[in-house]
Parts: C-alpha cells; sequence; structure tokens
C-alpha cells in the first residue's frame, strides 16, 4: 500500500474527504520528523515510539575487492512497537494460519 492508498483507505474510514485526510496526514507525518529530528521521542500508547538513535562509526568489508573501508557514525530513527500493535498482528496472523492446519 503506498501513501495515496493508505490516505483513501483512512479517509473512508475516518469519513473524511482525501484532501482533509491528506493535509492531517502530513501534518502529523512531518511533526513526527521535525520532532524526532529536534531529538524529541514520539511515543503513541499501544502503537509505539519514534525515537533518535546514534550508530557509532564502523569498519567492514568491500565485498567486491575485499578493502576495509570505514562507515561513519550517523544518526538513525529507530521505531519500536507498542504492546497492542503487536497483538494485533499476532492474532490477525494466528486466524489467517488457523485455516491451513487440520491436525
Amino acid at each position: 500500500m503506498n501513501k495515496t492508498d493508505f490516505i483513501h483507505y483512512c479517509a473512508q474510514r475516518a469519513g473524511f474527504t482525501q484532501s482533509a485526510m491528506r493535509l492531517a496526514f502530513n501534518a502529523i507525518f512531518d511533526s513526527i520528523v521535525d520532532l524526532v529530528a529536534a531529538g524529541e521521542n514520539v511515543h503513541f500508547n499501544d502503537f509505539g515510539d519514534f525515537h533518535l538513535q546514534e550508530r557509532s562509526a564502523r569498519t567492514a568489508r568491500n565485498v567486491y575487492s575485499g578493502e576495509q573501508i570505514t562507515i561513519p557514525a550517523c544518526k538513525t530513527v529507530k521505531f519500536t512497537v507498542g504492546k497492542a500493535f503487536k497483538q494485533a498482528v499476532n492474532e490477525m496472523q494466528n486466524k489467517e494460519l488457523s485455516g491451513f492446519y487440520h491436525g
């Protein structure tokens, strides 16, 4: 599902127009990006957490030449799934798989 499909799905579910949902979607996700980039943790109960994570510099090997290279330190974003989100996914997965096994 791409961004346009997701906005259409959410608009139908919420009873909003697609243009209103697109504005809300962009505002929410732009805000998450701004806050995490500024070092804030963004926490949604039962959904999950977005937070900044620092990666230290490390060495690796070029698979083609065998040459050792240095990968510089960088910042990255980590998302940790919330308990209710994880449970919902597992319940859906279990429902889908239950039809395949007939003991």
